[in-house]
């Protein structure tokens, strides 16, 4: 597999197409009703869930092309940002993994019936009112906040390199060439 110095049309698009679906989830997540015992998965909550399920498998996509395609060579950084970059993707990764999944365990615990992009049903994670379930909901609340954080970070990353140390690195993500 050919390394360069940039990530290829795939990697891009399905980072940028991630982001901005993660952008809508997280206006979703703040518009929508809060999650009682009573509620119901319609309106903005029925959009939350069958977003989160699209996103969900756009990340393992990401995760598979990645594994295929390979990404570019690593930028040339001190010892200490490469490890702090390669740990911040890597919770990138895992975080908006494990995210939906939390979710979709929470909401089969409820019952609801958790649909694919919002169209295609999908199998419960857990059995109605399965106790180990339950608090899944809080737990999601959490790993949203902390990948909150995580994205500002990502973010000022990128934009330190780009107006700062103006190394290029923010161009590996925008275009095909350098």
């Amino acid at each position: 597999m050919s390394r360069t110095a940039v990530y290829n049309l795939p990697a891009r698009w399905l980072h940028w197409a991630i982001f901005g679906l993660i952008a809508l989830e997280f206006a979703i997540a703040w518009t929508m009703p809060d999650i009682h015992r009573d509620t119901r998965p319609v309106g903005l909550v029925a959009w939350h869930l069958g977003l989160g399920t699209f996103i969900l498998s756009l990340m393992l996509l990401r995760l598979l092309w990645r594994g295929v395609s390979g990404a570019p060579d690593p930028h040339p950084a001190p010892a200490w940002q490469d490890r702090i970059a390669r740990l911040t993707h890597g919770l990138l990764y895992a975080g908006f993994i494990a995210l939906p999944l939390l979710g979709w365990a929470n909401a089969s615990a409820r019952g609801w019936t958790v649909h694919w992009a919002g169209w295609v049903p999908l199998p419960a994670l857990a059995a109605q009112g399965a106790a180990w379930a339950r608090p899944l909901g809080d737990v999601h609340q959490l790993v949203a906040y902390a990948l909150l954080g995580l994205i500002a970070l990502h973010v000022l990353a990128a934009v330190h390199h780009h107006f700062i140390v103006r190394d290029g690195l923010l161009r590996r993500m925008w275009s095909s060439s350098r």
